[in-house]
């Protein structure tokens, strides 16, 4: 117990070293009443295994957060997910959002463009820049993010079938902009595991479309550095009706699995590790949540560390983007969504996010309207800059309950991970429909108790209202689809079709030889090139992907 001790008291003196070299941001990080807030709290007496459960802030195993004054330091991103109609809509709004204090873009593609088929396919009828922008070419990224300077800007695209496909779009359009691709930050989503676990949006079969994702982060390493090249995703599986202990499972096989494979092409796991980023829900269970985020990181920690034997300390630190949760919001007194985005959002700080997205009170109703979407802003500033809750990291280690969580979290995800290495691993759980049954159970027994008045959602069966007040609806323009489908027409028409043969054959023969396919994407893109041409060339080699019947 006395070795304890003097370890705790030894790690606490380094981290108090730490923290006097860390620069700050000019706040006042004390209560309202004046009191000053220390940067970490922590036990006089700690217990034995306090460092290996809990440690330091920016320590392994980082359960405490990555950084050793997070939000003290810097506060996380604050990203509003956007993307309607044409390109030109979407950057208006953008430039919107910048304008009322957002610091990172977010970007949402249109179903079309998410399962690589162009504005003018008879597949895409009906649901052109419903969902999302629509991008088809170069032409489209450009007008996106015309006059945005991209690098300056942190950009989000929540893409995954197409992923590699549209981050050579943007990586050019940067190309253009005079924007060398070492000095870009941002994250493309481009987790396909995950679309076959809960999203559904694919394109080709599980092996060649994870062969995809090692590309980029292969290329990425060598070309963009500062690029996030994929996202981990549990929101979806989340979303689709999960737990939160499934989620946390699920999410991080997914991430082991990414890492196996850059590992089976040879790549040196420091060299990969530290830009692979995660995203996950924040749900109504407020502490069951901030719960979620902590064992996150101390199970990954704990893996890359000793199980794939990587050394440098970032390759150990989970970077996480969080989003409020949409299937928490309801149809029924939408303005009560304002107050559950912001219990969620404040989970998710509590818990250490590095960037978050609050969701607009009229998401279940329409695409946000802006001024819903400058109050789903305003809750996130109002949440750094008045409530406190940034002063001190990790405000809630240390309690009972939180830790209790924590430990009961981590220790079903490892179940689960035991669970799905019996069935061959991740691609053949998908195969089986192993997630697909557990995520379905799951959704099953919450609507139940929800049904039968066990678990009370206000408005849906409990304080409902027998009238609602009409909400403002957002609405895409009618004529929006025949002009996006004319304008990939004209581009058609206009660019070097040789070139475009030329560069696709390039592609297809690249695809076949089983080579990186980022340079190829590029190439195909600078000649215009469109995401359906694309997509169609490496259709002809690996083939579309089509999901077995789950019982």
């Amino acid at each position: 117990m006395e070795a304890a001790r003097q370890a705790f008291q030894e790690a606490l003196a380094r981290y108090r070293d730490v923290l006097a070299r860390s620069q700050e941001r000019d706040a006042l990080f004390t209560t309202i009443s004046g009191d000053p807030v220390e940067p970490l709290y922590v036990p006089d007496d700690p217990g034995p295994d306090y460092l290996e459960k809990l440690g330091f802030p920016g320590e392994y195993p980082y359960t405490r957060g990555i950084h050793p004054n997070l939000y003290r330091g810097r506060l996380w991103t604050m990203r509003q997910f956007a993307g309607f109609g044409t390109a030109a809509e979407t950057n208006a709004r953008f430039k919107y959002l910048l304008r009322n204090g957002q610091t990172g873009l977010s970007t949402a593609f249109d179903m079309p463009t998410l399962l690589g088929y162009d504005s003018d396919h008879p597949r895409s009828l009906g649901e052109v820049g419903r969902e999302g922008v629509a991008i088809d070419s170069l032409e489209d990224m450009e007008t996106l993010f015309d006059g945005i300077p991209l690098g300056e800007v942190s950009t989000s695209m929540t893409i995954n079938g197409p992923a590699a496909i549209l981050w050579a779009m943007y990586l050019v359009t940067a190309e253009k902009q005079g924007v060398p691709l070492e000095k870009l930050r941002g994250t493309i989503q481009n987790d396909i595991l995950k679309e076959y676990i809960a999203q559904k949006e694919w394109i080709f079969p599980p092996e060649p479309s994870v062969k995809l994702v090692v590309d980029t982060i292969e290329f990425g390493a060598e070309r963009v550095p500062q690029w996030n090249p994929v996202s981990i995703s549990g929101y979806h599986i989340r979303e689709a009706g999960s737990t939160a202990a499934q989620e946390l499972a699920f999410t991080l096989a997914d991430g082991f699995h990414y890492v196996e494979a850059c590992l089976a092409r040879g790549l040196d796991v420091d060299a990969f590790a530290s830009r692979l980023s995660f995203f996950f829900n924040a749900h109504m269970d407020f502490f069951e949540e901030i719960a979620k985020y902590r064992a996150a990181r101390r199970i990954w920690a704990r893996h890359m560390r000793k199980r794939y034997g990587a050394r440098d300390p970032r390759s150990w630190r989970l970077r996480f983007h969080t989003q409020t949760a949409g299937c928490s919001l309801t149809a029924q007194q939408p303005e009560v969504n304002l107050i559950r985005t912001a219990y969620e959002a404040l989970a998710a700080v509590l818990g250490g996010t590095q960037s978050l997205h609050t969701n607009s009170m009229d998401e279940v109703l329409c695409l946000p309207t802006e001024h819903a979407v400058t109050l789903a802003l305003r809750t996130q500033q109002v949440l750094a800059h008045e409530t406190g809750v940034a002063n001190s990291v990790d405000p809630l280690g240390g309690s009972y309950l939180v830790e209790a969580l924590t430990d009961r979290l981590e220790a079903e995800a490892e179940a689960y991970f035991a669970k799905i290495e019996e069935t061959g691993g991740v691609v053949a759980g998908i195969r089986d429909g192993f997630f697909q049954r557990e995520i379905a159970d799951a959704a099953y027994r919450y609507q139940q108790e929800v049904e039968q008045g066990r678990r009370l959602i206000v408005g849906v069966n409990a304080f409902q209202q027998e009238e609602e007040k009409p909400v403002e609806i957002f609405r895409i323009r009618p004529d929006l689809e025949r002009e996006q489908a004319e304008r990939v027409r004209r581009l058609r028409s206009r660019r070097d079709g040789e070139a475009v043969r030329r560069e696709l054959a390039r592609l297809r023969r690249a695809a076949e030889r089983d080579e990186n396919l980022m340079p190829y994407l590029m190439d195909a893109v600078r000649v215009y090139a469109t995401e359906g041409e694309i997509a169609d060339a490496l259709r002809e080699v690996y083939g579309e992907y089509r999901e077995a019947a789950v019982v």
